[in-house]
């Protein structure tokens, strides 16, 4: 089939266009960060006062400050914004690029890394909806950013047809859960990273939301991620049945994809058994998003193997 260069040409513009958007929602994230805490500084403080503790003398009329906060609440609501509209464009890129080659736009590295990302900040919207925790899209958004970067620069592939083994309803299903599991673990991965720092309390973690936040959000987000990824195995398992004639290889790829499975499963029972909670269960969700990124980038960029062929 031919390729619609003039599609994949728009796909192109529309990624790029979407990781500028990121990139600028970032920073509006950063200033609201970084300046939208006064608010609650003052907060507490009009708290001690009137609750008898110390006062102090404020040479700076606090109109000033309110307004202040008030320009980082209104620069962190256009960050969501500017996310929205990145998603958008990110979106219709995955769409073009589709139509562009006829095909499920996630057959190589480009694309996949691509659809991950999407994954990632869809989840990241929704995490908005339920958590106050708007200021921490930095630290969301600057992942999924190098790894834009990276899939843009370093691995963006010509649109193409895939080659004949990948041409199956099995790239559609497999590479899509996998994908979006993949994608979803992003977040309580940077999360439960933040906890980390948070419970260590260095200066400028106080910023951070409330440490038992920060444990719900990587907990809740991987109880939904972890079924789909499973699934996502699992459907590799039947492809491989049925393309090399067995369920499971040991693969490079299959097995830390099976080693991050392990991970998030004792993450989820230890929780769930043993009680764990906070540092103990962050730790062990690091370890997790460690092993997805090594099997995203050493495991297709390095080692060969099976899915070596896939766009690499």
């Amino acid at each position: 089939m031919d390729v619609n260069e003039m599609m994949s040409s728009y796909s192109d513009w529309c990624y790029g266009i979407a990781a500028g958007a990121y990139v600028v929602a970032m920073l509006f994230y950063l200033y609201e960060q970084a300046f939208g805490q006064r608010r609650r500084a003052a907060v507490r403080e009009r708290e001690l006062v009137g609750a008898g503790g110390p006062t102090e003398t404020v040479d700076e009329p606090a109109e000033p400050e309110i307004q202040r906060n008030g320009r980082a609440e209104r620069v962190g609501k256009l960050a969501v914004s500017l996310t929205v509209f990145g998603v958008l464009l990110h979106f219709t890129s995955l769409v073009l690029r589709g139509l562009a080659t006829g095909r499920a736009p996630w057959g190589n590295m480009y694309e996949f890394g691509a659809l991950l990302c999407l994954v990632a900040v869809g989840t990241w919207l929704v995490v908005l909806r339920k958590y106050p925790v708007r200021h921490l899209g930095v630290w969301v958004l600057l992942p999924v950013i190098v790894l834009m970067f990276v899939g843009g620069v370093l691995l963006y592939t010509t649109a193409a047809p895939v080659q004949p083994a990948l041409q199956s309803y099995w790239l559609v299903i497999h590479v899509f859960t996998i994908a979006t599991g993949s994608g979803m673990v992003l977040v309580p991965g940077v999360v439960s990273a933040l906890y980390l720092l948070k419970v260590r309390k260095p200066a400028w973690a106080t910023r951070l939301p409330d440490a038992n936040v920060l444990d719900q959000v990587a907990y809740r987000t991987t109880v939904f991620a972890f079924p789909i990824y499973t699934a996502g195995i699992i459907f590799g398992a039947v492809w491989a049945e049925e393309s090399w004639g067995r369920f499971w290889g040991w693969d490079p790829k299959e097995t830390v994809a099976f080693v991050a499975w392990v991970v998030y499963a004792a993450y989820l029972h230890s929780r769930a058994t043993a009680g764990w909670r906070g540092g103990r269960a962050a730790v062990i969700n690091v370890v997790g998003f460690a092993a997805m990124i090594f099997n995203l980038f050493f495991i297709n960029l390095v080692t060969t193997g099976l899915h070596s062929y896939a766009g690499v």
